[in-house]
């Protein structure tokens, strides 16, 4: 009892020398150790990734997830460790509508069809939005949340406890400035020597947690690389699911008679265009020359003869069978019989390749 008893008196006397000490620091009234210019800087670095680091997962978890209904009800569940219940994306809810709708008005109809083919596009799209998403979430936030959750809580932890051995230093050198009496002066000096002890103990592990984050860094590094690639992957795939939807459009009639309304002369003409897809945007003047210039490809393949014709966009071969093209050069284009319509050969000297048209603009 008695050993307690003076253990918790010391442990009083401890705080109250802390508190006492922190109190002058901040009134001007006691000198403070300063820490070296190393250590603060590695403080700051520190300090600075966990700030950044949560800034990145949250605007991260928005682009993912932009409801911030669903974040928050996902975040209750994963509290209390849960599986938040399964539900379709905007993707996969436009995909069913379009299906359902395309039903109804008939898969037999053009219309129906077409519905249906994008319906099942988009939850195409929304299937690979979740393999995004799952991917993110295990090579990208997750590491970064470990670092928050526990790192850089190891760092703080220990970071205060250097603050604590700190205030035990000064404290410890304002009693030895006070001391008067021998006895009292060689206790301070003892005190003093074990303070100081403790203190740069404490300075040496906090500095050497410090220095861990450049190794956090890199391993952040290599999770950015896979976000990249998942990002990569889901935008490839959504380009070819899109591309795959554009050509099965392409091969409609460019006008049917609509089965609902037989009895008008006629019947309804859709016109389903051909848009590319490039990194760089169509020129308006491409744009208003659209007509015109599907009436040139149609002479073009009608006299199998040969035509001047002016890139548009940037085209990557997707097979040795193509032609690469830059945009605005000039290079000469021919109709082949079996050929798909939507391709021509292109000639470039003595390269020679597949090209689409929608590349394409023919000259006079």
């Amino acid at each position: 009892m008695d050993f307690n008893v003076k253990r918790l008196a010391a442990d009083a006397g401890t705080f109250l020398s802390r508190a006492v000490q922190f109190t002058e620091e901040k009134l001007g009234q006691a000198e403070k150790t300063e820490l070296d210019a190393h250590l603060e800087n590695l403080l700051v670095r520190a300090e600075n990734t966990k700030q950044w680091t949560e800034r990145i997962m949250k605007q991260t978890e928005v682009l993912l997830q932009p409801n911030p209904n669903v974040r928050l009800e996902e975040f209750v569940y994963e509290k209390l460790e849960k599986k938040a219940p399964t539900r379709m994306n905007n993707h996969e809810l436009l995909g069913q509508s379009m299906i359902e709708s395309g039903n109804e008005f008939g898969p037999g109809t053009a219309y129906g069809n077409a519905l249906i083919k994008c319906g099942e596009t988009e939850k195409q799209i929304g299937g690979a939005e979740r393999e995004l998403i799952q991917s993110a979430a295990i090579n990208f936030l997750t590491p970064f949340r470990n670092f928050l959750e526990g790192d850089f809580k190891t760092i703080l932890k220990e970071r205060k406890l250097l603050q604590v051995k700190r205030l035990d230093l000064d404290a410890a050198k304002t009693r030895l400035k006070k001391a008067r009496m021998t006895d009292a002066r060689a206790a301070a000096e003892q005190e003093l020597r074990m303070t100081q002890s403790e203190f740069d103990r404490q300075a040496e592990i906090t500095r050497l947690l410090l220095e861990g984050v450049s190794s956090t860094h890199a391993h952040h590094l290599r999770c950015l690389n896979d976000f990249v690639e998942a990002q990569t992957t889901y935008y490839a795939q959504c380009y070819q699911y899109m591309v795959d939807l554009q050509k099965q459009l392409g091969s409609f009639p460019s006008s049917f008679s609509n089965n609902n309304q037989s009895s008008v002369s006629g019947g309804a003409s859709i016109s389903v265009p051909t848009i590319p897809v490039s990194a760089s945007l169509p020129s308006v003047s491409a744009g208003r020359n659209s007509s015109t210039a599907s009436g040139g490809f149609n002479e073009l393949r009608s006299s199998n003869g040969s035509r001047k014709a002016r890139v548009l966009y940037d085209y990557d071969a997707a097979s040795s069978s193509e032609l690469s093209l830059l945009a605005d050069e000039v290079i000469t284009v021919s109709s082949v019989p079996g050929m798909d319509s939507d391709w021509l050969m292109g000639e470039r000297g003595t390269q020679k390749g597949k090209v689409p048209i929608t590349y394409l603009e023919l000259l006079n």
